[in-house]
C-alpha cells in the first residue's frame, strides 16, 4: 500500500462524500498518515465491547470513532462553506498556504 500525501489537517472542518455517513460534516481530530485514515469527530461511530478489568468493575460497551480513509473526506472552506478542493501556493514572503480552489481563499492552519 501506497503511504499518500494529503492536504487535509488536524482540526480542519470535512464533510464525508462517500459511505455510510455520506453528507455528514465533522472535524478532523487524528490523521494517520501511513494509512491514509482519519478520525473525525461523531462520524464513522462504533461499538466496542470492553471486558472487565476486575471484578469490581463491570464490562461496558464504549462508543467511539472509527478511522476513515481520507479520500471519502472533503475539506468545507470556511469562507464559501461548500467542500472544495485544494490548492496550493507560495506567497511572497516564501510561505506555502492552503487555497481554495472555488473562491481563492487563503485556509489557514486553525491552532488547537
Amino acid at each position: 500500500m501506497r503511504q499518500g500525501t494529503t492536504s487535509l489537517r488536524t482540526n480542519d472542518q470535512v464533510e464525508v462524500i462517500a459511505g455510510k455517513d455520506k453528507g455528514r460534516v465533522g472535524k478532523i481530530l487524528k490523521i494517520d498518515r501511513k494509512k491514509n485514515r482519519a478520525v473525525v469527530e461523531r462520524i464513522n461511530m462504533i461499538k466496542k465491547h470492553q471486558k472487565p478489568v476486575d471484578a469490581t468493575q463491570p464490562g461496558q460497551i464504549i462508543e467511539r470513532e472509527a478511522p476513515i480513509h481520507i479520500s471519502n473526506l472533503m475539506l468545507v472552506c470556511p469562507e464559501c462553506a461548500k467542500t472544495v478542493r485544494i490548492g496550493k501556493k507560495i506567497l511572497e514572503d516564501g510561505t506555502k498556504v492552503r487555497v481554495c480552489k472555488s473562491c481563492g481563499a487563503t485556509i489557514e492552519n486553525q491552532k488547537k
